[in-house]
């Protein structure tokens, strides 16, 4: 495939978390629509083509022809039933990102084989915005630190709980907690009710979270990086951080266009599963 068709390519790009399932159509390295799916591990290859079969016939995009899937998946368990679909319904296995797939950027990690998918793909989006040193935050399940270096490589980082996750662990772990709406603001820092205590604790503490992990990470940079964030609740927590001032809310699929892009433009023989 030369470089003139892959620009009008229609393509999906499919970010599996533990939680959510994002869909992005992609024409070339355009994104022009997304999906967010709940991700039920034990989803069988049936019932996500009738879902995702049903979001394409409602954009009207039954017409176009989607020649590929590109997958990005923390979830083992969901990389059968996707790839079983791609078979049945695009007629090839999709392209499995994992630290094996050939790309520009070298992965300096020492167990490469550990690595998620969605951290490879946001280092390459990064990288490809910047240029240069870029830390990134990615506010999924969990919360991850990705370090890319100025020189284009993946570095490592760190992991901590997710605020949802902590949230659920609260509300489950006692007799009176309640679950909170994150997306509310909670008014005084000094609480006057329950609900409000926990948002604060949630938000002030997760902030702090970052922006210590952020400013270590950053001391071990021979130049100052770029910090960005990513994540379906990075809205929620950066307005309370210090260090992070971008959010991008595509990133990881900006990272699967990318790596699609990269890897159709070379003919690289790259293995799809």
């Amino acid at each position: 495939m030369d470089n003139g068709s892959v620009k009008h390519t229609f393509f999906l790009g499919v970010d599996i978390g533990n939680t959510h399932t994002v869909i992005g159509l992609f024409k070339g390295v355009e994104l022009l629509r997304t999906w967010r799916i709940r991700t039920r591990k034990d989803a069988t290859e049936d019932e996500l083509w009738a879902l995702l079969s049903q979001l394409i016939r409602e954009e009207n995009l039954i017409g176009e022809r989607i020649e590929d899937i590109v997958i990005c998946c923390v979830v083992p368990p969901l990389v059968d039933p996707w790839t079983r679909l791609s078979v049945a319904h695009f007629g090839h296995e999709p392209l499995v990102i994992n630290s094996r797939t050939p790309l520009d950027i070298k992965i300096k990690y020492e167990r490469p084989y550990e690595l998620g998918a969605d951290r490879i793909a946001n280092a390459m989006a990064a990288f490809r915005r910047y240029k240069k040193a870029v830390i990134v935050v990615d506010y999924g399940t969990a919360i991850t630190f990705d370090c890319i270096s100025t020189h284009g490589e993946y570095l490592g980082g760190a992991i901590a709980p997710g605020i949802q996750l902590s949230a659920e662990a609260l509300f489950k772990g006692t007799s009176r907690l309640p679950r909170v709406d994150l997306s509310r603001e909670p008014g005084a820092v000094i609480a006057q009710d329950t609900a409000s205590a926990i948002q604060v604790g949630l938000l002030y503490g997760f902030s702090g979270l970052t922006d210590r992990i952020v400013r270590a990470l950053a001391e071990q940079f021979d130049d100052r990086p770029e910090v960005i964030a990513t994540g379906g609740l990075s809205s929620v927590i950066v307005p309370y951080c210090e260090t992070v001032k971008k959010i991008i809310p595509n990133l990881t699929l900006e990272g699967i266009a990318e790596i699609y892009k990269q890897l159709t433009f070379t003919q690289s023989a790259a293995p799809r599963h």
